[in-house]
């Protein structure tokens, strides 16, 4: 239960293909004055240079803008109305990604800004599409810094806090690893401030009963929800294949700090991301049903994403992104997908090029029915 070696936490840094960073406005900005705390941000972009460095894709779920506004605007500490914090988003939002731009590009590398709200991760054509967007950014070699669009986003479309929002975007992405910096070092068994027999967790393979009483009023050090909105974040980021640390933010170079022994809570899910996002497709209830040739289905095998060239009928009434069944030649179902085209749009390029499916349907589309990345064939 103790502190995990330098080993551990370095082999499960080192190893991630792509992670997840998210940090807190306590973090960012200084209570005391209000404003960005320009050496500490320097310091983790330092670190996630060094990620990328190694070959590591990086995206970043940042919180600030509304207190980087309170400061321009002049604002009184305590809480804000919907409109005045959304207005101290607008302003703030602004120098945060300004800020951020500045300390990355210090290592040559690219800032790029998303704004989303509870509503972009939940349904599912704004889901793909953002998923999508951050894979561009990623493949383009830009580091996302991510956000909630506090400016528009109202209860009902909140997430209210950016570590569930983090938790979603490391599904979204696909990544391997989630940090969350927070202001202390992890789980206990107790609030460490008032027993002294508290213990420190340093890992959990399972969110029990048990643990969620740990999180929950004197059982947290961070208590009336700090750390119960983190095992939320770990709920949503196990079921997805993602490890998730919380790990103590306040500190220079906190990835680096990590990575060589510091403490933290990891979160361990029991499979990876593709295994967990291929199950979850496995369980969906199909929407329809696409037939393909025998070309097609040995593609599918060989791991490729589906065609149009390669399908022979559509059956069914769906959206983009819903499931579909994937049938061959022979009437036997071979997997399931997600697939990139709505049933109508769908039936007009079953079975042409690719190159001529802008010609047909009247806009560019994807070169794929049905990308491989959201996939399963059964037997895989």
């Amino acid at each position: 239960m103790g502190t995990l070696t330098a080993p551990e936490t370095e082999t499960r840094l080192a190893s991630a293909r792509r992670l997840v960073i998210k940090i807190g406005s306590a973090l960012l900005v200084d209570p005391e004055d209000g404003h960005f705390r320009t050496e500490w941000v320097a310091g983790l972009a330092e670190d996630l240079a060094a990620l990328r460095a190694r070959g590591q894709e990086v995206l970043v779920v940042s919180s600030g803008s509304i207190a980087l506004g309170r400061q321009v605007l002049g604002l009184p500490p305590g809480p804000l109305s919907i409109e005045t914090a959304q207005a101290a988003a607008a302003i703030g939002q602004t120098r945060l990604i300004r800020a951020w731009e500045e300390a990355l590009a210090a290592h040559g590398l690219m800032t790029a800004q998303v704004l989303l709200t509870l509503a972009d991760t939940q349904q599912r054509r704004r889901y793909l599409n953002a998923r999508a967007t951050l894979a561009a950014l990623l493949a383009h070699g830009a580091i996302p810094v991510i956000n909630e669009n506090d400016t528009v986003a109202t209860d009902e479309i909140r997430y209210g806090d950016n570590d569930r929002l983090a938790a979603r975007v490391a599904l979204m992405a696909d990544a391997d690893v989630l940090v969350l910096l927070s202001d202390v070092d992890g789980l206990y068994t107790a609030n460490p401030k008032a027993d002294p027999q508290a213990t420190h967790l340093a890992e959990v393979a399972a969110i029990t009963p048990e643990i969620e009483a740990m999180a929950s009023g004197a059982g947290s050090a961070l208590a009336r929800g700090g750390m119960q909105t983190k095992l939320l974040a770990a709920k949503t980021a196990m079921q997805g294949g993602c490890a998730m640390a919380v790990t103590l933010g306040d500190v220079m170079r906190p990835l680096s700090q990590l990575e060589n022994g510091g403490r933290a809570t990891w979160f361990l899910p029991s499979a990876s991301p593709a295994a967990a996002r291929k199950q979850w497709i496995a369980g969906m209830k199909p929407m329809g049903r696409i037939d393909i040739d025998a070309g097609a289905a040995a593609a599918l095998r060989r791991g490729k994403s589906l065609l149009p060239a390669g399908v022979r009928r559509i059956d069914g009434d769906f959206e983009r992104g819903d499931p579909v069944t994937i049938i061959d030649d022979s009437g036997q179902a071979i997997g399931a997908a997600l697939v990139g085209y709505c049933a109508d749009d769908a039936r007009a390029i079953a079975g042409i090029r690719s190159d001529r499916i802008e010609a047909v349907l009247g806009h560019p589309g994807r070169a794929a029915m049905a990308h491989r990345d959201d996939m399963v064939i059964w037997g895989e």
